[in-house]
């Protein structure tokens, strides 16, 4: 069964409400026994005080008569708040010489304070508990706990001790807890219940959100809109929509990529129909040559089209591939010497400046393909007698690379649409598939370096600029 948020929420709440209220019991319990245990202790020394006013026939009439400890009697009552049991008050009044003035029956039994030698000539004043044997009136077993209190009276000389059984004192803490723990008992579900509603109600528009998102069709990628949400919401659906425009965005390039893409590929493919047509139809062995050489260059176009293509198209799917500490200066010599056939046919110069060895951490395959679309694109728009740089130097914080020409170059409305797919200049007259720089800028974006347009030499043509980050060893 799939974890649900609701219930783990409901039971950490539930948990925390319950283990909070345990406590509160518990000390509200402690207290409320603290204070019976202050409230008995007064009364018993309320009692005592009252003993050293009465004369010597009140007190004999007293010892006489069972006095009752009892705060509450049973009522009958259903809330069981009462003391049911007799609870007898003991007690013993002693002159100044020692003798006993009057003294409950029950004391003898009960060996307390009787014989006199067995306590001290004179007990400390105040409540103590002690420890009594036999039994006692009231049918309480032997070896029991007892509150006792010692009153020494100075203007009557007398002491007296009272004494009650300390295990039926009354139940006043026990039916507070009581009164406390019932109403709980009761609230504990109908809060349980609140708590369930509550957590509900917070997450709906979540299950909102959710009905919005599955009624939507494949081809919905607007925004959700869910008018005021929460806080708690708000980044969610934020999120949501911010990858909605992402994915939006993504399918236009990739149907415009595609559409440009197949006019592209359908431009050469026409092309090399109509020469292998012309080669059919042809009598003349060098005109069916000719059409046939023409047939392999629209060949090579569209094959160098398609490899540019699932080049852009890996690069969009930013696998990364393994890189290592690579020249510049040699892939750069390398494809130089590529391109010299096509720069002598042109009578182009192409020219390396760079006067030191500058490693970057790079993929060789990638940095190849870069120097060959920079180079490829110079030779493409230059025209006879220009030249091309390439140049290669350092900075503070980057390995720079520079090639430019002096060639017609672009006008500076155009500077931004150079790494657009399929875009050539408006004064382009050489054949070209518009891909170059948008390869150029994807590697370099792959490399995390930055990109830069410029004026060529001597203030003509074109320059391309790429910073690299330095390698790690320089």
């Amino acid at each position: 069964m799939p974890a649900s948020m609701r219930r783990h929420l409901m039971l950490l709440v539930f948990a925390s409400i319950t283990l909070v209220w345990a406590i509160t019991l518990l000390s509200s319990f402690r207290h409320a026994t603290a204070e019976v245990e202050e409230w008995e202790d007064a009364r018993l020394a309320q009692f005592a005080q009252t003993l050293t006013l009465l004369d010597q026939n009140d007190l004999t009439a007293l010892s006489k008569a069972h006095v009752d400890a009892r705060e509450e009697y049973g009522r009958g009552g259903s809330n069981g708040d009462d003391d049911k049991l007799p609870r007898n008050m003991l007690f013993q009044v002693r002159d100044g010489d020692g003798r006993v003035l009057a003294a409950s029956p029950d004391l003898a039994p009960l060996g307390a304070w009787d014989p006199p030698s067995e306590l001290a000539p004179q007990p400390r004043q105040g409540t103590r508990m002690i420890t009594l044997g036999g039994a006692a009136g009231a049918g309480q077993a032997g070896g029991q706990p007892w509150h006792t209190y010692t009153l020494h009276d100075g203007p009557s000389g007398r002491t007296v001790r009272v004494l009650e059984p300390a295990n039926t004192r009354s139940d006043l803490a026990t039916g507070a807890a009581r009164r406390i723990s019932e109403p709980i008992a009761f609230a504990l579900p109908i809060l349980a219940l609140l708590v369930w509603i509550s957590i509900g109600h917070s997450f709906r528009p979540l299950r909102i959100l959710s009905t919005v998102i599955d009624a939507r069709e494949v081809s919905q990628l607007e925004p959700i809109d869910m008018g005021r949400s929460s806080s708690e919401v708000r980044p969610l659906i934020d999120a949501i929509n911010h990858l909605l425009s992402r994915l939006r965005h993504s399918i236009v390039r990739e149907r415009t990529f595609t559409a440009d893409a197949a006019h592209e590929l359908k431009t050469p493919l026409a092309a090399i129909k109509v020469q292998a047509q012309v080669a059919l139809a042809a009598q003349d062995t060098l005109q069916q040559q000719l059409a046939m050489e023409r047939v392999v260059q629209g060949v090579d176009r569209s094959a160098r089209l398609v490899e540019q293509l699932l080049l852009l198209a890996r690069l969009d799917e930013h696998d990364r591939m393994p890189m290592w500490a690579v020249a510049l200066d040699g892939l750069a010599r390398d494809v130089i010497v590529a391109k010299e056939d096509e720069a002598l046919r042109k009578d182009i110069r192409v020219a390396l400046v760079s006067d030191a060895r500058f490693e970057i951490v790079a993929e060789p395959v990638l940095v190849n393909m870069l120097f060959d679309n920079l180079i490829d694109n110079a030779l493409k728009y230059c025209d006879s007698g220009d030249r091309v740089e390439v140049a290669i130097r350092r900075d503070a914080r980057a390995v720079l690379l520079t090639v430019r020409d002096d060639g017609p170059g672009v006008g500076i409305e155009e500077l931004g649409r150079l790494t657009d797919r399929f875009f050539r200049g408006t004064g382009a007259s050489s054949t070209g598939s518009g891909l170059g720089l948008s390869i150029v800028a994807r590697i370099v974006e792959y490399f995390g370096a930055r990109l830069s347009f410029g004026v060529g030499i001597d203030g003509r043509g074109l320059a391309v600029e790429i910073a690299f980050p330095c390698a790690a060893s320089d």
